[in-house]
């Protein structure tokens, strides 16, 4: 009785810590109506991206607790926002990653949060129990995809400009995304006579071997690029991960391969490294025999990092078109999207993290 008189006592005392005078009401992401304080200075971040979307905001001195994904040291972690800002791993821990949030965790927490950011809101627990038992304002951000489904994210940076009082960041992310795109669109639109490609080693709740792939590939999708994996069906359905034949890839026999280097984190005897050097069928591949493979960053880790995949279509568009990107310096050309969206560069520590093989051309050993 004591422990929950004292477990009581402590939900009250956060109430009244969590919740000021004044407050003010936003619609979510869901359409749900949350009344949120005006000045928001404590918050948590739960599921696949929502911190990586306060981290844009440059709203990392708000963040006083992680979930456990951002704890966890891995030999490969490939999320920028997480090189960015090694202090997410010594905050204190409030629940499983994927949104398995422990509500007593959140209320224990020495430093309380006014307010949850949670995405992927079907996954781990529920936002509005999650709300209901801890007292705390839970607002749901969809996260959509930068290809396909730019609006959802755009409603979201502009949801937690709204909550944080930083409308103007949300709109200069905004018009840095679409600046971006557009450039990458306006070098290539009108290029005839399109080079065939394909990208395996796509991650997807873990690495895959080559033939993993993404129909509607970012990258792909922003210089016009020729992806054998792209149809019009796979296009409405907007798959954001597939297993491509084998005797497809053998008989479309695409121009340029690559590799998304997550795939390495397969180790050694396995992945789509490995199967580019041992596979009978890969081998026979032109792309193969004639060294037309290169290495991409890793992109969906923890959901879609924005700057790596916006980094990527740069290398793509130089290696596609050489003479459109002859300008561009990529190493340069990533640390500018980093630095605009995290405040740090690091390509480089992205680039060491998968053996510096990215925006290279794949060695394959001796032919």
């Amino acid at each position: 009785m004591k422990t929950k008189f004292l477990w009581l006592w402590g939900f009250l005392l956060l109430i009244l810590s969590v919740f000021p005078a004044n407050a003010e009401t936003i619609v979510d992401s869901t359409g749900k109506t949350v009344a949120v304080p005006d000045q928001v200075s404590r918050i948590i971040c739960s599921g696949p991206g929502a911190l990586r979307l306060i981290t844009y905001f440059n709203a990392q001195e708000l963040v006083v607790a992680v979930d456990d994904m951002e704890t966890a040291r891995k030999q490969f972690d490939a999320r920028p926002y997480a090189i960015a800002n090694p202090r997410y791993k010594n905050l204190p821990v409030f629940g499983e990653f994927r949104g398995n949030d422990d509500p007593e965790k959140i209320l224990g927490l020495a430093t309380p949060p006014q307010v949850i950011f949670k995405t992927y809101a079907s996954m781990g627990y529920d936002p509005v129990e999650l709300s209901q038992k801890t007292g705390i304002p839970v607002v749901v951000l969809g996260y959509g995809n930068l290809a396909a489904q730019r609006d959802i994210i755009y409603k979201s940076l502009r949801i937690i400009g709204q909550v944080l009082g930083r409308e103007e960041r949300a709109e200069a992310l905004i018009g840095f995304f679409n600046k971006q795109i557009a450039e990458l669109n306006d070098r290539t639109a009108s290029i005839e006579n399109k080079k065939s490609c394909f990208v395996g080693g796509i991650a997807h709740k873990g690495p895959h071997g080559f033939l993993s792939t993404e129909p509607n590939y970012p990258p792909f999708e922003f210089v016009n690029a020729g992806n054998i994996a792209r149809t019009s069906e796979v296009k409405v359905q907007n798959l954001s991960q597939s297993t491509f034949s084998k005797e497809k890839l053998l008989e479309e026999n695409p121009d340029v391969l690559f590799l998304d280097l997550s795939t390495l984190q397969m180790g050694e005897g396995h992945g789509g490294l490995y199967e580019l050097k041992t596979d009978p069928v890969f081998q026979a591949l032109d792309a193969v025999i004639d060294g037309r493979v290169y290495g991409v960053l890793p992109y969906n880790w923890y959901t879609q990092n924005f700057g790596s995949i916006l980094a990527d279509a740069w290398y793509v568009g130089k290696v596609l078109y050489p003479d459109q990107f002859a300008d561009v310096d990529l190493a340069k050309k990533a640390d500018e999207i980093y630095d605009f969206l995290l405040s740090a560069k690091v390509y480089a520590d992205m680039d060491a993290l998968f053996q510096n093989k990215a925006f290279k051309p794949v060695d394959l050993g001796a032919k």
